[in-house]
């Protein structure tokens, strides 16, 4: 009863975020913790509290194996498909980095047993706490980034806005790209077929080695696709993602249409664009669209690491309290 009772407070509280505004980072852990309590108490349902407990317990290895073998295998096969196909680049480093890291930390469990120590089995153990926090955030927001991005759009936007991501060869749309502008192309019939005009904004200056700005390319690609000329203006001065947010409001402001807006942008990149939309005042939604398979892995990492480091005090102050349980627990016992 009591799973149940705390899965019921923590969904209710996930219905409560959204409702007030979808766009919530804390959306996700409590949708999160509701999936674990509500599990628990299903588990519950069937079995005696002394098999209950066996399976909570037997979790841990049950998981191990994944982490051990499947998970940091697929990571760092993923992170030498990222390092091929996309450069050497440190973002692309995140998947391979990550895969090496778990190996590296059950490696260090195994040696802090073995050996007995009780510096290295502290250490071990205040490293764990950490990656456990990590870990339970990182489940949380590919877990809320899948609901988000499936959450039905409120009707009647005022403007779509596509957010560049570079251009190739100087001035041709990237698969990348083309998939953004691809989806706002068709958010844009389909608003049309209800009656309504939304203006499009191509976001995106002019970065080095391209011929021209982003927005201009784009904006040439969309009309291609049948988006009049007319419908489309073109924002080519930003250079990051909240330069895009902020140019492309100012720019709504200057042509006298309402703000109301939905951000058009990749799927990995949605969550993240909607709590910096957020927390810019902007009164937007963030669509995303289909991304290759082998980006995702490293570009959900790189997302995540941006959001852990846009919260870094509480994060640190989180990390820093886990980290020195184990410490404290030891002196306790002398």
């Amino acid at each position: 009863m009591l799973f149940l009772v705390l899965g019921v407070i923590a969904l209710c509280l996930f219905a409560v975020g959204v409702a007030r505004d979808r766009r919530r980072l804390g959306n996700g852990v409590y949708l999160l913790f509701a999936v674990v309590f509500l599990g628990l108490w299903a588990q519950a349902a069937t079995t005696e509290v002394s098999e209950l407990l066996g399976f909570i317990a037997a979790i841990p290895l049950l998981i191990s194996p994944l982490l051990v073998l499947a998970l940091p295998g697929f990571l760092i096969a993923n992170g030498l498909t990222m390092l091929r196909r996309e450069g050497r680049r440190p973002a692309n480093l995140l998947s391979l980095a990550a895969g090496v890291g778990i190996i590296g930390l059950f490696a260090l469990l195994i040696v802090a047993v073995l050996s007995r120590s009780a510096w290295l089995i502290t250490v071990a153990g205040s490293l764990s706490l950490v990656v456990g926090y990590v870990a339970f955030l990182f489940t949380s927001f590919l877990l809320y980034s899948f609901v988000y991005g499936r959450m039905t759009l409120r009707k009647g936007m005022d403007a779509i806005v596509v957010l560049g991501s570079g251009l190739v060869g100087g001035s041709r749309v990237p698969p990348l790209l083309a998939s953004r502008l691809d989806r706002a192309a068709r958010l844009h019939g389909a608003e049309n077929g209800a009656g309504r005009d939304p203006l499009v904004i191509t976001s995106g200056g002019q970065g080095p080695g391209e011929d021209v700005p982003e927005a201009v390319a784009m904006a040439g690609y969309l009309v291609q696709r049948g988006v009049p000329e007319e419908r489309i203006a073109r924002e080519d001065r930003s250079t990051t993602t909240q330069e895009n947010l902020l140019f492309s409001k100012a720019l709504l402001d200057d042509l006298g249409v309402d703000s109301r807006m939905v951000v058009v942008t990749n799927n990995f990149h949605v969550l993240r664009t909607a709590v910096l939309t957020r927390r810019l005042g902007l009164r937007a939604e963030v669509v995303g669209s289909p991304t290759a398979r082998y980006f995702l892995p490293s570009a959900m990492l790189r997302e995540f690491t941006a959001l852990f480091v846009q919260y870094r005090t509480v994060n640190a102050v989180m990390c820093t309290g886990l980290a020195a349980i184990q410490p404290l627990v030891l002196l306790a016992a002398r």
